[in-house]
C-alpha cells in the first residue's frame, strides 16, 4: 500500500487501521487507513466483495468497528468500545437506489432531516437546496413523477440539506443509463466542488473514480492496496492487482542488466526506488506502445477493437506474449500485419517475477 502527502486543509475524516467483521468471523475489511481533507472527493474503488460498501457503512455508523478508530472532525466516532449512532455523526448518505420516500413530495423529502429548524428556516433551506440542484420547479412532484437523474438530485439535496460534515455516496450512478451517468458525473462533481463538500464515493468503475476523485482508495479482498491520486494509481500502481484493475495492462518478462531493464521489445531505465530481484515483469499500458509497419519484424497484429476515438490493437510478439497498443481511430491496420513495436513510456513499472 502507498500513500501520498495530504493537502494543507483540515482533516474531516480519518480511518486508523479499522477492521470490520461479519458473523463468519473473517474480517470484511482489515486495517484500512486513509484520510479525507476538507473538500476532497475520495473514491473507494474495487471489485464486488472487496470491502468498499462495508468501509462506507463503518464510516456512516451502520457497521461496527472491531479494531481501529474512525474520526470525524478530529473526534472519535467508532472504535473497539465506542459506537456513535449514525444520526449523531452529521454524515449525509446517498444510497444506491436513492431511498426516497414515495409518499412525500420533493419538498418534503428534502426537508425530512430538518425537523430541528423553524418552519421558516426549513422552507428557506429547502428552497436553497432545490435551487442548488436545479429542482426549483419540481418541489410539489412525487418521486414516481421524476426521471432517474432528477431522483438522484433529490437524494443529493436531502443528504446535503442538514449541512453534513461528510457526504457518503454508494454507487450513485448504477441506476442511470450511460448518457445520463456521464451528465450526472459532471453535475455532481461541480456541485461538490462548488459547495466544498467532503465526499466518499463507492464505485467499481475505474473511469468513474478517475473522473470524480481527488484521491482513490483501491481495495482488494478487504485490504487497501493503494491510496493515491488517479494519475498515480494509473501510471505507478503499487501492485499487479491495481495495475490490472484500473485499465488495460500487459506484463512482459525482463531482466535487469547494467542498470537497465532488458525486454523483448527494448530497454527501459530502472525505477530509482526499485530494490527487487533482477528477474522482473514490466507493466505495459497501451499508450506506452507505438506501432510501425515493418515486414521484417516478427510481431503481428492479432486483434483490433474499435473504441470510437481510438483503435486498441492486440500484438502477438515472436515469444508468444500478447501486448496492446492504442492508436487514433484514423490509423487502421489490417489483422496479421507485421509491425515493429516501439516503447514510448516515460517511466518504468516493475514487479518481481514469481
Amino acid at each position: 500500500m502507498t500513500n501520498e502527502p495530504t493537502h494543507d486543509k483540515p482533516i474531516v475524516l480519518e480511518l486508523k487501521k479499522i477492521t470490520c467483521s461479519y458473523d463468519s468471523g473473517k474480517p470484511a475489511v482489515h486495517e484500512i487507513s486513509f484520510t479525507a481533507n476538507k473538500g476532497d472527493i475520495i473514491c473507494l474503488l474495487g471489485p464486488s466483495g472487496c470491502g468498499k460498501t462495508t468501509t462506507l457503512r463503518a464510516i456512516a455508523g451502520f457497521e461496527s468497528v472491531i479494531e481501529g478508530t474512525v474520526l470525524l472532525d478530529g473526534n472519535p466516532v467508532a472504535d473497539e468500545t465506542l459506537h456513535v449512532p449514525p444520526e449523531e455523526r452529521r454524515v449525509g448518505m446517498v444510497f444506491q437506489d436513492y431511498a426516497l420516500f414515495p409518499h412525500l413530495c420533493v419538498n418534503d423529502n428534502v426537508s425530512f432531516g430538518l425537523c430541528h429548524l423553524s418552519s421558516d428556516d426549513r422552507r428557506h433551506r429547502v428552497e436553497e437546496m432545490l435551487a442548488l440542484t436545479g429542482l426549483s420547479e419540481l418541489g410539489q412532484r412525487y418521486p414516481h413523477e421524476l426521471s432517474g437523474g432528477q431522483q438522484q438530485r433529490v437524494a443529493l439535496a436531502r443528504a446535503l440539506a442538514p449541512q453534513p460534515v461528510l457526504l457518503l455516496l454508494d454507487e450513485p450512478f448504477s441506476n442511470l443509463d450511460p448518457d445520463m451517468t456521464y451528465k450526472m458525473r459532471g453535475e455532481l462533481h461541480q456541485l461538490l466542488k462548488n459547495t466544498q463538500t467532503t465526499a466518499i464515493l463507492v464505485t467499481h468503475d475505474h473511469e468513474e473514480a478517475f473522473t470524480m476523485a481527488d484521491k482513490v482508495a483501491v481495495l482488494h479482498q478487504g485490504r487497501l492496496e493503494q491510496f493515491a491520486s488517479p494519475e498515480t494509481i494509473y501510471h505507478l500502481p503499487a501492485s499487479r492487482f491495481v495495475a490490472e484493475f484500473v485499465g488495460q495492462a500487459d506484463f512482459i518478462p525482463g531482466e535487469i542488466q547494467n542498470q537497465v531493464v532488458t525486454t523483448e521489445i527494448g530497454k527501459l531505465p530502472i525505477p530509482k526506488d526499485y530494490q527487487g530481484h533482477h528477474k522482473v515483469l514490466v507493466m505495459i499500458r497501451p499508450d506506452d506502445i507505438e506501432l510501425c509497419i515493418n515486414a521484417t519484424q516478427g510481431a503481428k497484429i492479432e486483434t483490433r477493437q474499435f473504441r470510437g476515438s481510438e483503435n486498441l490493437y492486440g500484438i502477438r510478439l515472436p515469444s508468444g506474449h500478447l501486448i496492446h497498443s492504442s492508436a487514433p481511430s484514423t490509423q487502421c491496420h489490417k489483422l496479421n500485419t507485421p509491425v515493429e513495436v516501439k516503447i514510448i513510456a516515460t517511466h518504468t513499472v516493475l514487479f518481481e517475477q514469481t
